[in-house]
């Protein structure tokens, strides 16, 4: 049986941030946003009614979803915002939205397909989330991708399921994306030239600069003396964790040097490869701990942990506590 649809709370903060925008008091409504927190899972059928109740606030508004959708940052994202991270290109970020989607929906949704007509991400009829929670999530996609490559890239075509609004609206759609937009479509779909895939990401985007000065200072942690070979090193590292195979001979292969190079570099440093890569991950647990989007359990995803209780087992090993409990005992903004 499949698992239920949801959102997260760091997610559904994006009404929280339109309402600033909009200056709408709306206390009942922030009351229940505000009672979420980031990393809690929030029902869709709760999400669709906040939705409503926020946009009823502007009567008259115009596709207010694409607005809502519009305002979204790393930190609504949470695991997915760090996956991006590890990414080099748009196509390696598409890529990770598949692999990691049940993360976020709590199912695997998309399907990604590279043809003549570009790459596809698709999602099924019966997977819809309706009008107002479509609009916001494929609008967020699209400025998402723009923010990471700092450019307004516009899609080839977008289609929805839900029916036409009316015209106004319409041309709406239509200057947002900067594409034909499609209604009463069979499946939600956005296609991309594939031209954009090899596009690099730049990684000057305020809410990635943010991230990653956090990750820096935590790998600084782990190699305070630590030189360009070292952050390069440090760097791969924490692009192949989540995937869960690192390796010396994997990381060596990413750095272009042989392993037993890379085992000399490091004995210079008196370290070896377990001692680097309990002390990398320990720093960035700390780092990711501190983050309240993020779960333990994707926590241990972003270590390379195929489990949280194997997460728990190593970071009781290297601070002699839990990480449940150093949460609990120092939660973020303490």
């Amino acid at each position: 049986m499949a698992s239920p649809m949801r959102v997260t709370g760091a997610w559904v903060q994006l009404l929280s941030d339109w309402l600033d925008r909009e200056n709408l008091p709306a206390p009942e409504l922030r009351a229940v946003l505000d009672s979420r927190g980031p990393a809690d899972v929030v029902d869709l059928p709760l999400w669709r009614r906040l939705l409503e109740q926020a946009v009823a606030l502007r009567p008259g508004a115009t596709a207010p979803g694409l607005a809502i959708g519009a305002l979204v940052q790393p930190r609504h994202v949470g695991v997915l915002g760090y996956l991006t991270l590890t990414c080099q290109t748009l196509g390696e970020v598409m890529l990770a939205y598949q692999r990691y989607e049940s993360l976020f929906y709590g199912r695997d949704l998309v399907q990604v397909q590279a043809g003549e007509a570009g790459m596809t991400l698709r999602w099924p009829g019966e997977a819809s989330l309706g009008t107002l929670a479509d609009s916001v999530s494929i609008a967020a996609l699209v400025t998402f991708m723009r923010r990471l490559l700092e450019q307004g890239l516009a899609p080839r075509r977008v289609r929805f399921v839900f029916p036409a609004p009316a015209p106004a609206e319409r041309r709406a759609y239509r200057a947002f994306f900067g594409c034909p937009v499609a209604f009463d479509a069979p499946h939600t779909e956005v296609v991309f030239p594939l031209s954009f895939l090899g596009l690099s990401l730049p990684r000057s985007d305020a809410g990635s600069r943010a991230l990653l000065d956090r990750q820096a200072r935590a790998l600084l942690r782990a190699l305070p003396d630590s030189d360009g070979f070292d952050r390069a090193l440090q760097h791969t590292l924490v692009a192949l964790l989540p995937e869960g195979r690192v390796s010396l001979a994997r990381v060596a292969a990413r750095l272009h040097v042989s392993p037993r190079t890379l085992q000399r570099r490091l004995a210079r440093r008196r370290l070896n490869w377990q001692t680097l890569l309990d002390r990398t991950r320990e720093q960035l647990a700390g780092h990711y701990l501190a983050d309240p989007s993020l779960t333990l359990g994707e926590i241990a995803l972003l270590l390379g942990y195929s489990e949280h209780s194997a997460f728990s087992r190593a970071y009781r090993g290297w601070t002699g506590r839990t990480p449940a409990r150093d949460r609990r005992d120092h939660p973020p903004g303490s």
